[in-house]
């Protein structure tokens, strides 16, 4: 189990984090740790699912599914088999789920609807939200695409709705002017429309991570994640960035009349570009507490010197000379990005 990364373990999100930034990434960074100052820092939990992997601590594990919280049911007299019947008895079966949901105060988060047919079999068909959603009509086109791919089969004697995830859903004071609410609502149920039929992974935003680093200053989180669940960065840098970031730097070709100073021609993409002004240096060196950090002898190398170029067409760069001038050692030079 020494290889797997630590999410193996079946932790909760902001653990595998706070793990990853203080470089324990794989179950064998952690075995040979003290347990005390692990359960201080991360609580009882990383050690529990690690004596749980480990074979030191029990783990009841049960074959049946866990019950829905909220689940509705619609028996048929005779088995029905046509797609218009399917879809209006799903219909059915959402309008009385989100009743149950309102009268909770609660939303849907992700449904299953099941199809259990004459030769005893059933056909299932699962939707996501990316928040909390009791609205009937928008639910049903989220089914909409799924509906497609289940056969009935020889027929269908009963279909079923389940609320496998809810979370509190309070009602919302209306008010005259509600165009905010109805655009926020719009991008939401866009946003479900396209996880649903892409992938819940793909629908996407950048959010703030917690380093200097340009590269890992965000991240990608769920487009309707809540801002209250996202880890804030630092302080925004002073100095401005550009608009597009390379998705690696690319090494360049330098020539600087100081050898510690800003480029006077550079060469990128075998083009040669003449500088015309620049301004920097900005420095930003390695995040010293991750595992590549500070404790390395070679960390001096790995600090950076941006510069904001200007070539003589007038576009604008973003580069950097990775590590200290040194007379035996000439520094690298990178690309890293391209203001508007």
């Amino acid at each position: 189990m020494a290889p797997l990364p630590v999410a193996a373990l079946r932790l909760p999100a902001t653990v595998v984090e706070g793990l990853d930034r203080v470089g324990l990434r794989r179950v064998g960074d952690l075995l040979g740790l003290p347990r005390a100052p692990l359960a201080a820092r991360f609580g009882d939990v990383l050690l529990d699912r690690l004596d749980q992997a480990l074979g030191a601590a029990d783990e009841p594990l049960s074959p049946r599914r866990p019950v829905a919280p909220l689940r509705a049911r619609l028996p048929f007299v005779e088995p029905i088999g046509r797609a218009e019947d399917v879809a209006l008895a799903t219909r059915t079966l959402l309008d009385e789920l989100c009743g149950l949901l309102a009268a909770g105060h609660q939303g849907a988060r992700r449904l299953e609807l099941a199809l259990y047919r004459t030769d005893a079999t059933v056909a299932r068909a699962v939707v996501g939200t990316g928040r909390s959603a009791r609205d009937a009509g928008h639910l049903e086109r989220l089914f909409r695409d799924k509906l497609d791919g289940l056969d009935a089969g020889f027929g269908v004697e009963v279909m079923t709705l389940a609320a496998l995830a809810v979370d509190p859903l309070p009602p919302e004071q209306t008010v005259l002017d509600d165009g905010a609410a109805s655009r926020a609502d719009g991008i939401a149920q866009l946003a479900d429309r396209l996880g649903n039929r892409l992938g819940p992974g793909t629908v996407v935003r950048l959010a703030d991570h917690a380093s200097h680093v340009p590269e890992r200053a965000c991240r990608e989180v769920a487009a309707l994640a809540p801002a209250a669940g996202i880890e804030n960065g630092p302080e925004r840098p002073r100095q401005p960035r550009p608009l597009h970031l390379l998705p690696s730097p690319e090494p360049i070709e330098v020539i600087a009349p100081v050898p510690d100073g800003p480029p006077v021609m550079v060469r990128w993409r075998r083009a040669q570009l003449r500088i015309a002004a620049a301004d920097g240096p900005e420095r930003i060196g390695p995040e010293w507490w991750r595992a590549d950090g500070g404790h390395d002898p070679e960390y001096l190398s790995r600090v950076r010197d941006y510069y904001r170029i200007e070539d003589a067409d007038g576009r604008r760069f973003w580069v950097f000379r990775e590590g200290l001038y040194r007379a035996d050692t000439p520094p690298r030079w990178y690309l890293h990005g391209v203001f508007a």
